[in-house]
Formats: structure tokens, C-alpha cells, sequence
């Protein structure tokens, strides 16, 4: 009779001896039973579907920051970290840019020799020019600047501005050179 009982209520004896391992009152686990989510679980429901929709309507663009601000606007408390929480338990990340492709690395670059020596005062002109690339930032983007200077006058021989810097742009600003000298 006894056997028959403990096994009919083996379930029930395992869950109150696990209860009282974990001191979690056994009325609180059937109570978690009958209600399957809590009130927190369900508004994390309601506002993971309010964040995906915007989320889908930004195109993926806005982030936890940006998507914050839409259940604030309509009145539901939340702080930016649950947003984020719910966001990234969603799996739900900001598209950020693209990476360009970096460059391959080739052969070494060929070193000239030093033929001024440090020697960057001339008598005659035009007998030593040094060169220089720099770049400038401004409203449609970046555009880079080469300069040739002659030693002896230190006055500007060539220049060329473009907006990518390629070997052209060096040979650009010499060909100038060149032909105003």
C-alpha cells in the first residue's frame, strides 16, 4: 500500500524535495505552472513587436538609441537598456557602413637615393626641386594637394588638386613644373 502511493506521487515527492533544494515555496512553482508568462515577460513581447516594427521601418538603420525614443513618444516606460536587452535578444543590430577594402600589400617601394644630401639651399634655380602630398577636407570631401617648390626662389613651380590621390597627381603637378619653367 505504501509502495503503491510513493510511486503514484514519485512526481509531486521530486518536486517538493526541489523546491526545498532550490527554497523556492512549492505554491509559487503550480502558480508559475498555471500562468505561463508574467506580466514583465508579456510587455517584453508587446514592446519587442512595437521594436522590430520600427526597426523594419528604418531599414535596419536606427539602433537601440534611436528606437529608445519611439515608446517614450507613446507613453510606455522603458529604459534604453531593456530597448537594447530586447533588441539584442532579437537579434536586432544597426547597419552600419560598409568597410572598404583594404589594400593588398605588394612589392616594397623602390628607395631613391638622397642626392640633396640635406643641402636644401641652392645658387642657381631650378638646379633642386622638392615635392610634397597633403591633403585637404572640405564640404564635398577630401581633395589632396601636391605642391613643387624650387630650392634657390622657394617659390611654387607646379600644383595640382584632385580629389583621389593617385601617381598621376604627382606626375601632373611635374608635368606643370615643367612647363612653367
Amino acid at each position: 500500500m505504501k509502495c503503491a502511493f510513493i510511486k503514484e506521487h514519485r512526481q509531486e515527492f521530486r518536486l517538493l524535495s526541489m523546491c526545498q533544494v532550490l527554497k523556492v515555496h512549492h505554491s509559487g512553482y503550480y502558480t508559475w505552472l498555471k500562468e505561463c508568462q508574467s506580466l514583465r515577460a508579456l510587455e517584453n513581447a508587446k514592446l519587442s513587436a512595437q521594436i522590430r516594427y520600427h526597426y523594419d521601418q528604418s531599414m535596419g538603420i536606427y539602433g537601440s538609441p534611436q528606437i529608445y525614443h519611439v515608446p517614450k513618444e507613446a507613453g510606455i516606460s522603458c529604459s534604453k537598456n531593456r530597448v537594447a536587452r530586447l533588441m539584442k535578444a532579437s537579434q536586432l543590430r544597426s547597419i552600419r557602413g560598409y568597410k572598404r577594402p583594404r589594400y593588398r600589400v605588394g612589392r616594397p617601394a623602390l628607395v631613391s637615393p638622397n642626392q640633396l644630401q640635406r643641402k636644401f639651399t641652392h645658387e642657381v634655380p631650378d638646379q633642386a626641386w622638392v615635392t610634397d602630398i597633403t591633403y585637404i577636407r572640405t564640404y564635398e570631401g577630401w581633395l589632396y594637394l601636391t605642391v613643387v617648390i624650387d630650392l634657390q626662389s622657394r617659390l611654387v613651380v607646379g600644383w595640382i588638386m584632385q580629389a583621389r590621390m593617385q601617381t598621376r597627381l604627382v606626375l601632373d603637378a611635374l608635368t606643370m613644373a615643367i612647363w612653367r619653367r
